[in-house]
């Protein structure tokens, strides 16, 4: 069973997805996957993983740098799920490349090139945006590109966390 609970955040509101064992969604309301892959039998509740979530994003709203994330459950296909793997090693305040993801990706799956475009439409369909932070990668010449919740909140995400732009 999912469940599902919204919460206001100062770039818009958030609902939050999670099953018994972790957080499967998270995206602004206004996003461009808003809600994919939530079933239609989500029932609005609060369950100790979404309110975890909450107090988690309470915090990084504040500016705290947040400890331990909550538990996470993604669903998605193997290559989506290495690229969302790759995307939580990516320290607060900094940011990445979807070239220097594809790299990685390739290195540890022994291949010589793997598509950047490849890993931007990973990225893009991330089902957890902040927590695994999706907003982080950036264009090789720097340039704030495609996330699904818009370029404006990926600016804030980026200005909050202190990153260099």
């Amino acid at each position: 069973m999912i469940f599902t609970a919204s919460c206001a955040s100062p770039l818009g509101g958030i609902v939050l997805a999670a099953d018994e064992i972790g957080l499967t969604g998270l995206w602004f309301t206004d996003a461009k996957y808003f809600g994919a892959g939530l079933p239609a039998s989500a029932a609005e509740a609060d369950t100790p993983i979404l309110a975890e979530a909450r107090r988690w994003l309470d915090g990084y709203f504040d500016g705290q740098r947040p400890a331990a994330l909550p538990p996470l459950h993604p669903s998605g296909s193997p290559f989506r799920r290495a690229v969302w793997d790759i995307l939580l090693t990516i320290p607060y305040g900094e940011t990445t490349t979807y070239g220097a993801i594809a790299q990685q990706l390739a290195a540890q799956r022994g291949l010589a090139h793997l598509s950047a475009q490849a890993v931007g439409g990973a990225v893009g369909h991330n089902p957890i945006s902040i927590l695994i932070p999706c907003h982080r990668v950036i264009g090789a010449d720097g340039s704030l590109t495609g996330y699904a919740g818009g370029i404006e909140k990926k600016r804030a995400l980026l200005e909050l966390e202190h990153a260099k732009i």
